[in-house]
């Protein structure tokens, strides 16, 4: 095979160590290979980089294991090429295998032109990823712990929940913190209902009459003050996410060009020139059902806003491991289930994919509720994420705005044959039918 890169390196990562193996392919092809150990700290790392540029390597391949790969990518990513490749593509010859091995297949497959790199974001959207990720554990944590008061309350007989849908909301914080205080008179508690909730006070009376002691106030002093830290990082969370997509809009995105699919050549070539920035991006998502600001900041942080990198909307979706398996062999269909992707689009994508088929008279909805009944509730919540993946696809590549083709859109696309399904059904039950159209409702004026 011709050797497309003649000084490479492979590198095989672990968490103390990093096997390097080297590759030189000289002129009469004679190819050299030095194999060297380092550990992974920044000194040991920073020998790698001066080995590695004693013979002037230019590109170096690495598994994406784990966490580990991150400190070696940081030190090599000014110096060298750096392809992170997918290790499941790597397949390593039959026979033993150890670390030498690893790098050593690295280093050839890397030096023959057989390795994919896997997207590594600019460094501004990794630090972005970084938040909008932590953001999600808050979020999730903050979950936990109002569980945890549930819990609490439930064992001291009160039954805040039954009937408040949101326990912690102004009227429960105002009656749990009575509750803290030592308050025990039930009536004194339910009269610090807010708003609707006074509509409910005969059923907050019987709800907050319980059994709670000291042990009890303890628990729930400590869980809402836990609550009340975590909303305050969240919140701190948001605003540095805000500061960052707002510092990024205003660095130029040189590499994020709209590819136009119609039009005459003058507007493609107006419309190439149109930069994307991430404030617009952000705007353009909030138009899908079921998606808002915190979602859009979650989805853009994973894809970017360059859709370039990705070549086609099958190539993102399999990505972000929402697109339908392919398992056939010999004539037989296997498990279709969804590729391993990255989780935290899979999972944001999901959670606005279960919103927006909340939503009434949307194509969204509709697709969700075709599905549901045939191929079950999360198979078709997938199938929602997919299309909603496919939308965002297209609407950061071209700048438009999500075009909602409503609730009868199949119905419309296939109109003739869905009354003539409707007519024989009506003939097996007997009956005559003819169809006319309603006549064409003229302006006035």
């Amino acid at each position: 095979m011709r050797v497309v890169y003649k000084r490479c390196t492979g590198l095989d990562v672990h968490k103390k160590t990093v096997v390097a193996c080297r590759r030189w392919t000289k002129e009469g092809g004679e190819v050299e290979t030095e194999v060297k150990t380092f550990g992974t700290t920044t000194p040991e790392l920073l020998e790698l980089v001066d080995w590695l540029s004693e013979w002037e390597v230019t590109q170096v391949a690495m598994e994406s294991t784990g966490e580990y790969w991150k400190p070696v990518f940081n030190l090599l990513e000014g110096n060298f090429e750096v392809l992170l490749v997918n290790a499941q593509h790597v397949k390593h010859v039959p026979g033993r295998k150890t670390d030498v091995k690893d790098a050593e297949w690295l280093a050839e497959l890397l030096s023959y032109g057989l390795l994919k790199a896997s997207f590594i974001p600019a460094k501004p959207q990794r630090d972005l990823r970084d938040l909008t990720r932590y953001r999600v554990k808050l979020v999730q944590e903050r979950t936990r712990v109002v569980n945890r008061v549930q819990k609490v309350l439930e064992n001291a007989n009160i039954k805040l929940a039954s009937v408040a849908s949101d326990p912690l909301g102004v009227s429960g914080r105002q009656m749990l913190a009575a509750l803290v205080a030592g308050e025990t008179d039930a009536t004194l508690m339910a009269d610090l209902a807010k708003g609707r909730m006074r509509n409910k006070i005969p059923e907050l009376e019987k709800a907050l009459t319980g059994i709670v002691n000291d042990h009890h106030r303890f628990m729930l002093a400590q869980q809402l003050a836990h609550i009340d830290f975590l909303d305050e990082q969240i919140a701190e969370i948001e605003a540095e996410i805000g500061r960052r997509v707002e510092a990024m809009s205003e660095e130029p995105q040189s590499d994020n060009q709209s590819v136009p699919t119609s039009g005459s050549d003058e507007q493609k070539g107006g419309e190439a020139e149109m930069q994307l920035t991430w404030n617009e991006a952000v705007t353009l998502l909030d138009t899908i059902p079921g998606i808002n600001n915190r979602t859009a900041e979650a989805i853009l942080a994973e894809t970017g806003i360059d859709m370039g990198q990705f070549p086609s909307p099958g190539h993102l979706a399999r990505w972000a491991g929402v697109a339908p398996g392919n398992n056939q062999s010999g004539g037989k269909r296997y498990s279709g289930k969804t590729p391993p992707g990255n989780r935290a689009l899979r999972t944001t994508l999901v959670q606005a994919a279960w919103a927006a088929q909340r939503t009434k008279g949307t194509y969204l909805s509709t697709v969700y509720r075709r599905l549901a009944g045939r191929r079950g509730k999360k198979r078709a919540i997938v199938a929602v994420a997919h299309s909603m993946l496919v939308s965002i696809y297209y609407m950061l590549l071209r700048h438009q705005p999500y075009q909602e083709l409503g609730g009868d859109y199949f119905d419309q696309r296939r109109k003739e044959a869905k009354a003539d399904y409707f007519m024989r059904q009506l003939q097996k039950l007997g009956l005559s039918v003819q169809v006319e159209p309603f006549p064409m409702q003229m302006d006035a004026g």
